[in-house]
Parts: structure tokens; sequence; C-alpha cells
């Protein structure tokens, strides 16, 4: 059956294909995201970090203890006080009394998820793994950092435009001095000084867990020396990976990351590789879901730079341009990341995100306006030419072969493509899809306005209109595309993939649809007028035709 199917019936059955992979994925297999309830914290194991043998830099790690409890299990109470609180005008940081960062606020309401209860907070409490955790490799000295308090001499911090906070903590035989400097951008940086030379690693947390879902990635993205990315998603974490020199390690969900981060500024601005030494020794570990643990090497006097709060792209610009490259849009990134980047220059000047797709999609469209008018011109052309195309079907239906080459002759004697309105759908899939990723990971698009009911355009029409109207339209469009279907059971299934479409699109972003619904209106004014155009050069054809045989019979006569 197959075999018998044109291209254009092939192109059509992979789209759709396409749009159902695209549900499996996003809808059966969820990423892995159960919470870790606090009886795991108590559990104590070590686990070894072997180096490798490759010849990357991850190859001079070398044999480390990371001690993986985060409470002793003789404590009830260490790590759940509050020890300080910094107030800033677009968030709040409380440290606990282990000088970890127990919760980070943002105070934006778009942030905040009244149906979850979630006003903002970037972190569940129950995971084991907080920002600027210690962890010591001397398993007695790790126990006994769990079960002492820090202690620090301010509590109450207003933040202007930076400010600075210090915590020590008093073990039997080490001090630990942690010093934090927060900006109010949501960068920080991080001091630690111990009193010996002790073996220790320290985190810039678990994942942020306010935005976990079905539709993107979360986990852990790594920036290697040689500018690289690894990404290892919930799930997919072994336990082995370590990473020497690395410029940032950032744990993310959908819209935010608490990142550490330790850039050569001679580098950035010579555009070579970083010099060994002045990146993160990253290792990671996995929680019992095979989930990302992040831990960077210390020593005696660590200093690193860290960031906690939403991946907007200005602000992580704005604080290195490297960070930017923590807005990660999955295999699409290639061209998610250029089409992000052309709204947000149409956003700067329109002022609306709703209008910058409606324009962004009309330059698309003009872009492809050469390949589309001529698949359009060939669709008409095989429209015109399906009588003789039945003929030969009839005539060399057991010869494949010879109907194949007959077919191709006509094709060629008439200028008609069959591949021609193909192309033009073939280069709107990976649009399509990146457009996608934009909308579903830009915190920047997050409750973004167009018009009237659309509040939003990161999450689905709540009143489904625009889901309608583009099935309408693209029903529309249907009716006036030119098409060489002669089975009648092909040409019924047709008729139902607008109904198809409109399924899907109900549960899409309200951008994404409305990216379609202006891409349908376009093709109906291109196909009106290329249709118009073919009309015009038929009668002017068949004008010619009757002038040639009415001078052929004044001839005769």
């Amino acid at each position: 059956m197959i075999d018998n199917m044109s291209m254009q019936q092939r192109v059509i059955l992979a789209t759709i294909l396409s749009f159902l992979f695209f549900l499996v994925y996003s809808y059966i297999m969820p990423p892995q995201n159960r919470v870790i309830e606090k009886s795991e914290q108590n559990r104590t194991t070590t686990e070894k970090i072997a180096p490798t043998s490759t010849t990357d830099r991850t190859s001079k790690v070398s044999n480390q203890n990371i001690t993986t409890n985060s409470t002793s299990s003789n404590s009830t109470t260490i790590g759940d006080n509050i020890i300080a609180t910094i107030n800033g005008d677009d968030f709040k940081v409380i440290f606990d009394d282990l000088g970890r960062i127990k919760q980070f606020k943002l105070k934006d309401k778009k942030h905040y998820d009244e149906k979850k209860g979630n006003l903002g907070n970037l972190f569940d409490e129950k995971y084991p793994l907080r920002p600027l955790e210690i962890r010591f490799s001397d398993k007695k000295l790790n126990e006994e950092a769990f079960k002492t308090p820090y202690t620090t001499t301010q509590k109450e911090i207003k933040l202007k435009e930076s400010v600075t906070i210090t915590f020590t903590q008093k073990l039997s035989n080490l001090v630990v001095t942690k010093k934090v400097t927060f900006r109010k951008d949501g960068s920080y940086s991080l001091n630690i000084s111990l009193s010996k030379d002790k073996k220790y690693f320290v985190s810039p947390g678990f994942r942020p867990n306010m935005k976990v879902d079905n539709f993107t990635n979360h986990g852990v993205i790594i920036k290697k020396h040689d500018g690289k990315l690894d990404i290892i998603e919930d799930g997919d974490a072994t336990g082995k990976e370590r990473y020497v020199d690395a410029i940032f390690v950032a744990s993310f969900d959908r819209y935010y990351t608490t990142t550490f981060y330790k850039i050569d500024r001679e580098s950035e601005v010579s555009g070579t590789t970083p010099k060994a030494g002045t990146g993160l020794n990253v290792f990671i570990l996995k929680d019992r879901d095979d989930n990302p643990l992040v831990f960077v090497d210390g020593s005696q006097n660590f200093t690193t730079d860290g960031y906690i709060g939403a991946k907007e792209y200005d602000t992580l610009k704005n604080i290195d341009k490297e960070l930017t490259d923590i807005i990660e849009y999955g295999f699409f990134t290639w061209l998610a990341n250029p089409i992000f980047l052309l709204l947000k220059f149409l956003h700067s000047i329109l002022g609306n995100w709703g209008w910058a797709i409606v324009v962004m999609t009309i330059l698309i469209r003009l872009v492809l306006y050469p390949l589309t008018y001529k698949g359009m011109v060939s669709m008409n052309k095989l429209k015109e030419l399906s009588p003789q195309i039945k003929e030969l079907q009839a005539k060399y239906k057991g010869d494949p072969q010879k109907l194949q080459s007959h077919m191709m002759q006509l094709y060629k004697k008439h200028g008609a493509n069959p591949m021609g309105g193909c192309l033009p759908m073939l280069l709107q899939i990976p649009v399509f899809f990146a457009i996608y990723r934009v909308l579903s990971n830009a915190v920047d698009l997050k409750s973004a306005e167009w018009i009237l009911w659309i509040h939003d355009l990161s999450v689905l029409d709540p009143y489904y209109i625009l889901p309608i109207l583009m099935g309408a339209t693209m029903f529309w469009h249907q009716k006036i595309t030119p098409t060489n279907i002669t089975d009648p059971t092909q040409e019924k299934i047709m008729k139902f993939l607008p109904l198809i479409f409109t399924f899907f699109f109900v549960t899409f972003p309200a951008g994404l649809t409305l990216y379609w619904f202006v891409n349908n209106l376009f093709s109906i004014a291109q196909q009106y007028y290329v249709n118009r155009i073919f009309e015009e050069h038929k009668r002017a054809k068949e004008e010619k035709e009757v002038v040639k045989k009415a001078s052929r019979k004044v001839k005769n006569d």
C-alpha cells in the first residue's frame, strides 16, 4: 500500500506520525520527578568517583569520596532552623543552620502558581540537597559537620545593590567560614575557607522544583572547558560523570536554575580555550531515581560565582554571556535559539509577544515564499495532469517500472514537480517544533499576553478559540488547494486532517496555535493568488489554442 502512495501522501503521513510521536513523548513518557521524602535524607552511603582514561580534561580528576548523607540519623532539627534571611526587591533568600539556602522565593507574581499553592518558592524543601551544602570526604568529619550548626551575626538583611553575609561552623578540630555576597540580579559570590586543609565538596543544590512537567527537560547542564554542553536529564544520571575546568554547572527545571559558574575572563575576551585550573571540577552523583546531584570540588580557600533564579535571557546575558546557554531547548536548540532572538527583537519593537509571533510567522513565510510558490504551481499542474496520470495508471497497471518512467516523462514535459508541494511542508516541521520549544522553555514568554482572552501565550487557549480557528483555516486552505489524490478512501482521510490537527492543537500553547493559524491565513492568501495566476495562464493558453484552431480553419478554407 505504501509503495503505491504518492510522495505528497507520504509526507502528510509523516507529518501526522510526527505529531503522534510528539504527543506520545510528552504525555506517555513523562520525566522522573518523584519527591524524595525526608526519611531518605537519613541514609549514609559513600560513592567512589573514579578517573576516566580519556584524553579530555576529565581524566585529570583524582579518586575522591563524596559522602552522600545530608543529615545525621540522630538529628531531627539540624537543617530545619532558619538563621538568616536576605530580602531584596525581586527575591528573598532563606538560610538554614547548616549554612545552606533553605528557600529562594521570587516575588514577581508571574512566578506564582496559585493552583498549586506555590507562591514563587523555587525549592521543594523535602529534597535532601540544598544550595551551598558542604560534604566532607572524611566520614566522621562529615557526620560531625551535619550535627553542628553554623552561626551568623546577621539575621535580617535588606538587599539594595549587594550584601555580604558570613556563616561560621566550629568543629572539634576545624573551623569553616562561608561568606556569601548576593547581588540584586540573583547572582552571588561564594567564598569558603577552612582553618585546615580538608577534602570537601560543595553543591549548587538540586534543581528547582517550581516548574517540573511533561513538556520540557529538567536536570543538570554542564558547559565544558571547550564550550560544548552536556545535559544529564532527571532519570539519566549514572553517578560517575565528572568534568574538569567546567565553565558552569546548572541544575534546572523548565524556567529556573541554580548555578555555579567560574569563567576565565581572559580566555572569554580572546576567544580561546580556558586555561587549566580556571574552571570548576564537577562531580555528578545520583539519587535513587537516577536524578543528578551536583557537587563541585572545594579547596582550603575556595571561591566561585553562582546564580539562582529565572532563566531570563537578558538577566543571564548581563551577568555573563556564557550563562545564556543555560536556556536549553532540547534537540531543536540550534533553531529555537535564533527564533527566540528574532522574537525578542520583534518584541522590543512591537511591545507584545503575540504580535511578535504574528510578524515572525509572516517573515518566515516570506523567506519560504519562492519554494511555496513553486510548490503551489506544481500542485496546480499535477491537478491538470490528473486525467493523463489516470490513463497511464490504467495502461501500465501491471508494470510499475514503465508507469514510473512514463509519469516522469509526463512531469518533465509539463514542468510539474511531484516533490514541489512537499518541501515547504517539510521545512515547516522543524520550525514548528523549535517554536514549540521556545514557547515552552522561555520564561520571558511566561504570562505574556496577546489580545482579549489570551493572557498567557505559553499555555493552552482557555476557550479553545485559536485551535478552532486554526482548524477552520486549515479546512479552508484544503478546499482551495488542488490535489491529485484519486483514491476515494485517501480523499476522505485527508478531509479529516483539519479535525485531527484541531484536536492536537487544543493541548498546545496558545502562542504555537497562533503561529499555525497565521501560517494558514498566509497559505490561503498565497493559494488564492497562485490559483488566480494559474487560471489566467490557463485561460490565455486556451484562447491561444482557439486562435490557432481558427487560423488553421481559415488556412484550410
